[in-house]
């Protein structure tokens, strides 16, 4: 042998530790414990958090798509853990006897401990399934400190816990010389189902942990639409708050639901379902493709298509999306062909004028589909297209001869499309002769940067001259440009292409960033103009910078509707950011220090009021609070006075504070709101600085049918009144009251005093309980402080503004991400378009929770 072919015999330390004792082997759930992004996503930002919960109750929904299962219930626990009852089958409790594991386990433990366990992996005991993975529950299982799984199955309740993957208080018992660890039989059922309850690890999700209503209700209420018969429910035992999602309409209820703040150009939504045999298309013997679509168009300019298969959501389309265009261009086509509309009109009517202002959801059933990735973004099953075509194209041109008035509207919305289309070619055309949009020169307010690579680019769109001037001179020429716009520009929401071509400022913005307009067709895979490309986007950093006022508000609001609208490619790349700056200069002694928002200057003179404090509780037995003590008492009392402060534009304030001066409030049933009242009443005339007594009676609120607690004052021949009620009491700024009360109540007695400094400097106060005492030291905190409110980024100069606002190393971006579409669609439309009365009673819902309002 050779020198150069001897074996090598360097050790794993010799190779930086990396041999064969750095090989590891994770047993079981181990390797989701060490990798979990790898199976339910993020565990930073609560997507992962709620992943879980999708993945329990997905498999009740498969449960009834299979039809077993019509009632799940989603319960949010005020411990925090969650809870998932389905009436569904059960997960099967007996001992599996083939299992290669000793002592064998039951059915269910395998299910909830092993990746890839399960009973979709063939079409015997589900013939449709949303998992496909196998690794849903015990991806669960292993990230939760503990979980309960409860089964009711065959007239018998089994449980078995879990605690973050293995299993608790195992039973061992023998049978037949077999070793076995059946399930613990807590009793008899006459019910039938399963009950996961589970609390996530703090450990894995360390930055949130806590479960969002808003987003469990968005997932469950699409769920519900799309399992038409389903009863879905969800409660929140931390404040009381509960949705019943039954009856939802199916998916022609979605498409009303998505279309409740637009104006609908036709009452009568389209509606089709209908099956197919697979094996027909090629798909698999014995098995159906189930097609469930509905339609309805609105006087909007885009197009809204939402594609499910088996309730996966798929955001690139697919297979079924093409078969549903096929269908729409080749009937709707026909019709106008056939009653010469289009010729009438003199125009050419394309498929991307037919889907203008549409809003569709598509859902099919279809067993093993295949998607394009992981993510299941794009369905590939070829043997879907067909059945979707076929059903479409028969029920769409029923649709059409029954009903000829909707049939009018519809193809008159059309032929105006398809005009609109024509003219603004012609308006680009112009645009382009004239060299406007040509690329050939740069705006001239545009003061752009050195670097070529579009990725290590930023640019700064500014409010006014006097705020481009200052950040003009203060950014680093390398990399940041800057971008003036002149007052408030075009609001895009209701305008067509050619209009947008008539505002100078939406001229000067498209050409700065590079891209060129123009809606990017569906059919031709290019924009009407032929010249939108979010590819050839100058800057990779697009960071809107306005004033902290209501006008600064507007136009930040305006160009992120533009870019929603008509750039939607730059949001979804994470492309465009909102600065930060900041609301406050403050100075103490030789430290300046800048500071993003109110919180932030309380926060901060808090700290500053803190610095050599102290405080005597004085009585018999005083002792001094003083360091970390204090500090944690501070903050308790600092947040629930953020919590009056918030609330007491809807609340009585009295009322807040009376809580959190150890009032307790129980509202479970009107006898505890009755002795409640005038113990309240009792505290109100206590603390009254207004001078206005306040009368406190218990009721039933007519609509939640709870007790509440109703707040009277009568002042100058009007009355004024206010309500506690249920979900308040159970809420966390109940709590945060709350504790307040039980800390602070009886803290000091007669005698205490505060004193802040140190030797000859340091000053005493007498006070009478807590709030007096950091009242006297905040005051004290803001005489030694110097103050600076900025209300507008012409105030600050070059300097400060790279310093606050500019510097990547120290300042504060927000990254503009759509988390949901179809919330995100409604808003901008309800918010920014024609349609007044949706807009008002969002304003009459909200205004009285609405802060720092600028009249």
């Amino acid at each position: 042998m050779t020198e150069e072919n001897k074996p090598d015999t360097q050790t794993a330390a010799d190779a930086g530790g990396y041999g064969e004792g750095a090989i590891q082997i994770l047993e079981g759930l181990e390797a989701v414990r060490k990798r979990p992004g790898m199976y339910i996503g993020d565990t930073s930002d609560g997507t992962g958090l709620h992943h879980l919960v999708f993945e329990v109750v997905d498999n009740s929904i498969d449960e009834a798509l299979a039809g077993y299962c019509d009632d799940i219930l989603v319960t949010i626990h005020a411990d925090g853990s969650l809870s998932v009852i389905d009436n569904g089958r059960g997960i099967p409790t007996r001992v599996k006897m083939d299992d290669k594991h000793e002592p064998k386990r039951s059915a269910a433990e395998i299910a909830l401990t092993e990746l890839h366990a399960g009973g979709k992996f063939n079409q015997n005991s589900y013939k449709v399934s949303g998992g496909l993975h196998g690794v849903g529950v015990s991806c669960v299982n292993a990230l939760s400190i503990w979980l309960k799984l409860t089964v009711s199955r065959d007239g018998v309740r089994h449980e078995i816990d879990f605690s973050r993957g293995f299993v608790q208080n195992r039973l061992i018992e023998v049978v037949d010389g077999t070793e076995v660890s059946p399930m613990r039989v807590v009793g008899a059922s006459d019910k039938r189902g399963t009950k996961v309850h589970f609390l996530p690890d703090q450990e894995i999700f360390k930055e949130n942990f806590e479960f969002r209503y808003e987003i469990l209700a968005k997932r469950l209420r699409e769920l519900s639409f799309l399992n038409n018969g389903v009863r879905i429910r969800l409660k929140d035992e931390r404040d009381g708050k509960e949705d019943d999602f039954s009856g939802a309409g199916g998916v022609k209820g979605f498409v009303e639901f998505i279309n409740g703040t637009k104006k609908v150009l036709h009452p009568t939504t389209f509606y089709a379902e209908g099956t197919r045999p697979a094996e027909t298309y090629g798909g698999i013997p014995g098995t159906e493709i189930g097609v469930e679509v509905a339609m309805q168009w609105n006087d909007s300019y885009a197009e809204q298509v939402l594609c499910f298969t088996n309730n996966i959501p798929q955001r690139d389309g697919g297979t079924h999306l093409t078969g549903l265009r096929a269908a729409m261009t080749r009937v709707i086509g026909k019709y106008i062909a056939d009653n010469e509309l289009a010729k009438k009109a003199k125009v050419e009517v394309t498929g991307d004028d037919m889907r203008e202002g549409l809003c569709c959801v598509l859902s099919v059933k279809v067993p093993e589909p295949k998607f394009s990735s992981q993510t299941k973004d794009k369905l590939v099953s070829s043997e879907v297209r067909a059945p979707v075509e076929d059903i479409v194209g028969k029920l769409l041109a029923e649709f059409l001869e029954e009903k000829p008035n909707d049939a009018k509207i519809l193809c008159n919305k059309i032929v105006e499309a398809a005009r609109a289309r024509e003219a603004a070619r012609k308006a680009r055309e112009m645009t382009r002769r004239k060299g406007v949009l040509d690329g050939m020169g740069l705006p001239g307010k545009l003061a752009d940067c050195q670097e070529k690579d579009p990725a290590l680019c930023e640019i700064y769109i500014v409010e006014g001259d006097s705020a481009g001037g200052s950040a003009k001179q203060g950014r680093d020429r390398k990399f940041q440009a800057i971008l003036p716009l002149r007052g408030k520009i075009l609001n895009v929401e209701k305008a067509r292409y050619e209009k947008l071509l008539s505002s100078q400022e939406i001229i000067t913005l498209i050409t700065a960033l590079g891209t060129g307009i123009g809606k990017v067709s569906e059919d031709s895979g290019k924009s009407s103009s032929d010249d939108y490309n979010p590819d050839k986007l100058r800057y990779h950093r697009i960071i809107i910078m306005t004033d902290a006022d209501v006008d600064g508000a507007h136009i930040r609001t305006l160009l992120l509707t533009f870019f929603y609208r008509q750039m939607p490619d730059l949001v979804e790349r994470g492309h465009i950011y909102i600065a930060q700056p900041p609301l406050y200069k403050v100075k103490n002694g030789k430290e300046e220090l800048y500071l993003k928002d109110g919180p932030a200057l309380n926060k901060y003179l808090l700290k500053i009021a803190l610095n050599h404090a102290s405080v005597n509780t004085g009585g018999d037995n005083p002792r001094t609070v003083e360091g970390e003590e204090l500090a944690k008492l501070a903050d308790m009392h600092l947040a629930a006075e953020t919590v009056i402060e918030r609330l007491s534009n809807f609340m009585d304030a009295e009322a807040l504070r009376a809580i959190a001066d150890g009032v307790q409030i129980k509202l479970d049933t009107i006898e505890e709101a009755q002795e409640c009242a005038p113990i309240l009443e009792a505290k109100l005339r206590e603390l009254t600085t207004t001078g206005v007594p306040a009368d406190v009676t218990a009721e039933i609120d007519p609509n939640s049918e709870h007790p509440i607690l109703r707040i009277s004052r009568h002042h100058h021949g009007n009355i004024k009144s206010s309500i506690l009620t249920q979900e308040f009491v159970r809420s966390h700024d109940y709590a945060a009251l709350s504790d307040e009360a039980q800390n602070f109540v009886g803290l000091l007695s007669e005698g205490a005093k505060v004193t802040r400094g140190e030797g000859e400097k340091a000053k005493t106060e007498k006070v009478g309980d807590f709030r007096q005492a950091m009242a006297w030291l905040i005051s004290e905190a803001e005489r030694t402080t110097g103050r600076q409110r900025y209300k507008g980024l012409g105030e600050m100069n070059p300097e400060q503004l790279w310093e606050t606002t500019m510097d990547p190393n120290v300042r504060s971006l927000l990254q503009v991400k759509i988390g949901d579409a179809i919330e995100a669609d409604r808003v901008f439309t309800m918010l920014m378009g024609d349609e007044v009365e949706p807009r008002r009673n969002f304003i009459e819902d909200n205004a009285l929770r609405a802060g720092n309002i600028d009249v």
